[in-house]
């Protein structure tokens, strides 16, 4: 097949940026290793049990080496966790008691968080966070960065949580990068000691070399149909943490009287097990992809959310001046798709949003991330976030089809 000359050019331009993103993956995975060499895992390992799930040894190594992985005291991993949505409201509810605050340094969550936050707009108690009494704060972000002076004045007040959203959703900014993050941190905890620092790693882990537990939050939260499931894993979500404060989610995760010394999954985890070795070698497949779509839509005259070519997500988001052009890209992306090819992508209403909304998604996994989808609502200005690419060779095959197709 004949690959566009614009794509060729761009590899060359990227060659150095992909050697260090390359760098940064083997390093995650001899992490990834050591922990698994570290609690000694073996097939057996790998296979379920039923009813309470006493004993079940799969389960409980699995935990520890996310928490190993992940450079944490402990851990829940479990595909009863739905999605990285429940998994950060279960540790909400599971830390936040009525009276205490919530101190957002990103501005306000992903909005699938409104409810369990904010409640029902009518009022209505549907057991949220503030019909539990909790009180909420938000500090946006200054030009994509921490307010530093406003951060460190409110977190004196000691809220109960300071809660950091690394990834961008719909927000126009960069996302939060690893070392932006220790700083913060460090310079909280010279003014601040006791309040627990939680944040949403989701479409973040292993794109850098280190995680949010191994620069001093206390708790980190995501989904397993994100990067750290490599693309094999169903569903489920993980929560790694301190020790304290992972005892007190498992209270909310099961029941305080059992926490994790229950919980079965017939099915077994081997696939959990496998997908986390391989997921930093999937997260660069999808930083590489993403790279290119990056460069080669900067060259074209396209801006971009994050100009720069290292990443702290597997998220691309792309200005577009034409809403048929963006359209058109969600459409190569369909159409090289593995599942739902012949699909075409349509603007069309959805719930929750006021515009209509266009997406492209053709997954293994339904709403999987880290594998290659992209969407955007369609309003001024038009901006298509585009995540996710199993294979780099996915991700070249689309945009080269996108650059065939694309007028001008």
């Amino acid at each position: 097949m004949i690959i566009d000359e614009r794509i060729i050019q761009a590899e060359k331009e990227l060659e150095p940026i992909f050697k260090k993103a390359e760098e940064v993956a083997l390093n995650n995975t001899n992490k990834i290793l050591n922990a698994f060499r570290k609690n000694r895992i073996s097939a057996n390992h790998f296979y379920g049990s039923t009813g309470y799930g006493f004993d079940d040894l799969g389960r409980e190594k699995l935990m520890r080496v996310f928490a190993d992985s992940f450079g944490a005291e402990e851990a829940i991993v479990s595909q009863s966790i739905s999605c990285g949505t429940e998994a950060l409201t279960t540790v909400l509810y599971g830390l936040l008691r009525p009276g205490d605050k919530m101190l957002t340094l990103t501005g306000k969550p992903y909005d699938t968080l409104d409810e369990t936050i904010f409640g029902l707009k009518d009022g209505t108690d549907n057991g949220s966070l503030k019909d539990f009494g909790v009180q909420y704060e938000a500090i946006e972000l200054i030009d994509g960065k921490f307010d530093e002076k406003t951060i460190l004045e409110k977190v004196k007040e000691n809220p109960k949580m300071i809660y950091i959203q690394r990834s961008c959703g719909y927000l126009l900014r960069k996302a939060i990068r690893i070392k932006d993050l220790e700083d913060i941190i460090a310079k909280i905890r010279k003014v601040n000691t006791t309040s627990i620092i939680m944040v949403d790693n989701c479409y973040c882990e292993f794109v850098e070399e280190k995680e949010p537990t191994e620069v001093g939050a206390d708790v980190t939260a995501g989904s397993l149909i994100k990067n750290p499931g490599g693309g094999l894993v169903s569903n489920g979500g993980y929560i790694a943490g301190k020790k304290k404060y992972i005892d007190l989610i498992a209270g909310r995760f099961t029941s305080p009287s059992i926490k994790t010394e229950v919980g079965s999954f017939e099915g077994g985890y081997r696939l959990i097990y496998q997908g986390l070795f391989m997921s930093p070698h999937t997260v660069l497949q999808a930083k590489k992809g993403s790279m290119l779509i990056g460069r080669v839509m900067k060259n074209l005259g396209y801006k971009l959310v994050d100009e720069s070519d290292t990443m702290a997500d597997i998220v691309r988001s792309v200005y577009f001046e034409d809403k048929d052009d963006l359209v058109s890209f969600c459409g190569s992306v369909q159409h090289y798709s593995p599942v739902d090819s012949y699909v075409t992508p349509i603007p069309a209403p959805m719930a929750g949003y006021t515009h209509d909304v266009v997406m492209a998604a053709g997954c293994f996994v339904q709403g999987s991330t880290i594998e290659l989808s992209c969407d955007s609502p369609l309003t001024v200005p038009y901006v298509l976030y585009i995540q996710g690419g199993l294979t780099y060779e996915h991700v070249k095959l689309a945009v080269n089809d996108y650059l065939q197709n694309r007028k001008g």
